[in-house]
């Protein structure tokens, strides 16, 4: 039976139902698998470390593809050559640190996910674990507020401050690393004399990380910020010996922390020949102008952290806004109220991907070819498990739609593995259009497969205690007149609930499709996949192969349907929002129907269904 799709419009709104409309042919995007990403799965530090089965069960099973380890501020001083770091939030004390070890584990256990490290551009690295402070010998190596106090190098430690009363030598435990230091690292994996890793799993490299906050986070190496021109000569050197080692190595930067440093360096906006610019369209500006001159490519994925502060649920729902919505207001804006150089408190609207992308085509022009990556973020500690995976969820679920390549998150809380292994095992391959009439409450993000005969239509519900009953409409997908499965997270303990895809807290259940047409009852603070398989047909006046024939129609009273070839078992008609208002049991070989239902003026769907998923739809229109 060929398949032929319509535009339906729904005439009128079910009372109580929240209307969404999905078009399976619009704004169609392809999404990256490196949405389902994390940070820090591999250890590095222990030379011992194997990947205990039951992480190994759990990474596999939740379906991440994409490793991001690098370990942060952790990376800026790295050795590839010693295997050695210098922990800036531990005295600056030197330790075992080998990548090697932790991407040898990624390539084994995960051959076909990508990982992700780090070119160090802070320019020392950590050389001897010689001079370290004694902190076992001090307080039994306990925390206490002075961790961050410089003391490696033969510091001297103040007991009731933050500074020490001595600052440790760094050339006790550092040396200079330049620029093919760095990218030394390519040839010891991938060269011939290396160590045999598979440079097409590890494309993706970080330039180093939150350079704008260096001052603070690694005051041993630099007590007084470099300035912003000066990082971009760091950061453009070091890109450049990359792309001649490797031109199909992908950059990630700047890097940056959070909110405030998204628009500012050192504190402030960057100011250059007499014009003030935010941090990140300056960073833009300089790699445009360098690629120009220098013909060389120097940035393929724009890269952010974000650390939003907030406890409050129904705050922490909305964050997903805060990328791409140009309306929303978000309540800890800070640095983009000096955008324009001063500061303006009445700036209050961030969606910062969206402004970096006007960014992007305007300094390097359209098809520019930088996507957008979110490498850190994090939700704070007491949010409940339900709030984080619709948080998650969300997240996601925008960038799936813009476009947005990389996502990893550096917290992890309970409710984001349930999360992940839901998307990342359900989802399609490509994104599609969805519009919700109440996108704050309720969002749905679809995904069609490649041959779109498959949709995954992910729906979300941020009432924290209100269930939400959702009306889907699908255009240029019509499914099959079939239950579908339909899999919930909601209600989660505060407990860690996923072990494996076969030990979750998923709750399946079906739903059924009428027409085109789902309608859904959604949980309370909660996230939900329905998988639909196209198959169904529905069929208009322009239809040159009919299933069956509705006359007349436009009617006023009665209705004749008459079909042929075909044994149908029932005909129905529902209203379009898909509340049934008449079904009947046909008798075989009945090949004609004259029915009465008595319906008010609107467009109607009528159903004839049959064995063995014999199914089949017309519009009519009742006067």
């Amino acid at each position: 039976m060929d398949k032929v799709f319509f535009l339906l419009f729904i005439s009128q709104i079910t009372f109580g139902q929240i209307q969404v409309a999905i078009d399976a042919a619009a704004e169609v995007k392809p999404i990256s698998p490196y949405l389902y990403g994390r940070n820090n799965s591999f250890s590095s530090t222990d030379p011992n470390w194997t990947l205990p089965e039951s992480d190994l069960i759990r990474l596999r099973d939740a379906g991440v593809r994409f490793f991001r380890e690098s370990g942060g501020n952790n990376s800026s001083k790295y050795n590839w050559r010693r295997k050695l770091s210098s922990h800036p939030d531990w005295y600056n004390n030197v330790y075992v640190n080998n990548w090697d070890q932790a991407a040898q584990a990624l390539q084994k256990h995960f051959p076909a996910a990508q990982g992700m490290w780090a070119f160090p551009l802070l320019g020392q690295a950590a050389k001897s674990s010689t001079a370290n402070f004694a902190d076992w010998d001090y307080n039994r190596s306990q925390w206490w507020e002075g961790v961050n106090q410089n003391l490696a190098g033969g510091g001297v430690p103040n007991a009731t401050g933050t500074k020490a009363k001595k600052e440790g030598d760094i050339h006790a435990y550092l040396e200079k690393w330049d620029a093919d230091s760095v990218v030394g690292i390519l040839g010891h994996w991938f060269g011939a004399g290396g160590i045999g890793l598979k440079r097409e799993g590890i494309r993706y490299w970080n330039m180093d990380n939150e350079p704008e906050i260096w001052s603070g986070t690694h005051d041993d190496v630099m007590p007084k910020q470099i300035t912003p021109q000066e990082f971009m000569q760091r950061y453009i050197a070091t890109a450049k010996k990359a792309k001649a080692i490797d031109p199909e190595i992908r950059l990630a930067g700047p890097v940056t922390a959070n909110e405030w440093q998204w628009y500012n360096w050192d504190g402030k906006p960057v100011t250059e020949n007499g014009k003030t610019y935010p941090w990140l369209e300056y960073f833009i500006k300089t790699v445009a102008e360098e690629q120009q001159k220098s013909g060389v490519r120097l940035l393929d994925v724009l890269d952010i952290h974000f650390y939003p502060a907030t406890k409050k649920t129904e705050e922490v729902v909305q964050l997903h806004r805060v990328f791409f919505d140009r309306d929303y207001i978000f309540p800890e804006a800070n640095g983009v109220k000096t955008i324009n150089g001063g500061y303006d408190n009445s700036l209050t609207r961030e969606y910062i991907f969206a402004r970096c992308n006007d960014w992007l085509n305007q300094y390097l022009g359209a098809g520019h070819g930088v996507n957008l990556g979110l490498t850190e973020t994090g939700i704070d500690g007491s949010v409940a498990p339900s709030v984080a995976a619709v948080w998650y969820a969300s997240t996601v679920g925008e960038f799936m739609k813009n476009n947005v390549e990389i996502f990893t998150p550096w917290t992890w809380k309970p409710g984001m593995w349930e999360t992940l292994h839901l998307l990342s095992r359900y989802n399609q391959t490509h994104s599609v259009r969805a519009v919700s009439a109440n996108e704050a409450l309720i969002s749905a993000y679809p995904s069609v497969n490649v041959t779109a005969d498959s949709m995954t239509v992910v729906l979300i519900n941020r009432s924290p205690d209100q269930i939400q009953h959702v009306s889907v409409r699908l255009d240029h997908f019509m499914p099959k007149q079939e239950k579908a499965a339909v899999y919930t997270l909601s209600q989660l303990p505060e407990t860690e609930t996923f072990i494996s895809h076969t030990q979750n807290a998923l709750k399946k259940s079906e739903s059924a499709p009428v027409g085109n047409v789902l309608s859904l009852t959604l949980p309370a603070m909660s996230v939900t996949s329905v998988l639909l398989q196209a198959g169904g047909n529905i069929m208009g006046a322009e239809a040159t192969s009919q299933p069956f024939q509705v006359f007349p129609n436009p009617t006023w009273d009665s209705i004749t349907v008459k079909w042929a070839d075909q044994d149908f078992d029932k005909i129905m008609i529902t209203e379009m929002s898909g509340k049934q208002v008449l079904e009947r049991t046909l008798a075989k070989p009945q090949r004609e129907a004259v029915i009465r239902p008595k319906l008010t003026g609107g467009v109607y769907l009528i159903h004839l269904t049959g064995a063995n998923g014999l199914s089949a739809v017309r519009k009519i229109i009742v006067h």
